[in-house]
């Protein structure tokens, strides 16, 4: 597979009062290759939203570079689904994924990809609905369209599920897995669920203090995965002891 994400030496500071500067991510460097799945968990304050907000443009990057290769077309679009759906309540769900249009982009041709994504995310028929008359899921399926309809070469999501019952979230999850097989997108998949890292990513990147890059665990596990297989048990296990030798970092620092 061929690079399409290279990250060299990404720094991010916030400034504070009195001079005072807040390191949010601090010199990492990792490639991503195309049409994986990559999560990323940490502790909060790790810098995982940041992260993606400085893939997505959405955030200012202080030093270093964030390369998205697009075999030198184009500049990639990105997709974005968020913690919660952030649909406009005023418009139908079809208009929600309307708006995200680009100006130069054919309005009919857009309509049809709307409805292609609604049909692949299982919302065929809800076009003309509000987000109020669905479910949570159901929104974040909505949300999931959305960000597919713009065609992106890369998908970021933050913490997509966490607000959704385990039941539901675990049907996404299974959807989401559905939806990358089907599409090929190269995904980045933020959350604080080291079981839900293991059961959707084939790398599981570990933030840090500062965003700093702990750990980097290849999952190479069948699919679909079973929780009880030792292998997946064993991925699981490897990623719960580097937490905690992070964790004990974070204390002998502190100390």
């Amino acid at each position: 597979m061929k690079t399409i994400i290279t990250i060299r030496d990404l720094t991010k500071i916030f400034p504070l009062e009195k001079g005072r500067q807040h390191v949010v991510i601090d010199r990492i460097s990792f490639d991503v290759q195309e049409s994986s799945l990559t999560t990323i968990v940490g502790f909060s304050g790790s810098g995982k939203t940041t992260l993606l907000n400085l893939l997505a443009g959405i955030e200012a990057i202080t030093s270093g570079t964030i390369e998205i290769h697009n075999g030198g077309k184009q500049a990639a679009r990105i997709g974005y689904v968020f913690q919660s759906p952030r649909l406009l309540p005023w418009l139908t769900i079809e208009d929600n994924l309307m708006f995200v249009r680009a100006d130069h982009a054919d309005e009919s041709k857009h309509r049809l990809r709307v409805k292609h994504y609604l049909k692949m995310v299982g919302l065929e028929g809800v076009e003309k609905k509000f987000p109020y008359q669905l479910s949570g899921g159901m929104q974040q399926r909505a949300g999931i369209a959305r960000a597919l309809c713009v065609e992106p070469a890369v998908l970021l999501m933050d913490e997509p599920f966490s607000h959704l019952d385990e039941i539901t979230a675990e049907v996404m999850r299974l959807e989401l897995m559905r939806i990358w097989e089907e599409t090929h997108l190269t995904i980045l998949f933020v959350t604080h669920d080291i079981h839900e890292a293991v059961e959707l990513g084939d790398r599981m990147i570990i933030l840090g203090r500062q965003g700093r890059i702990f750990g980097d665990i290849n999952i190479d596990l069948p699919r679909p995965r079973d929780i009880s297989d030792p292998e997946f048990i064993r991925v699981h296990t490897r990623a719960l002891q580097s937490f905690r030798e992070m964790q004990s970092d974070m204390i002998a620092e502190k100390g």
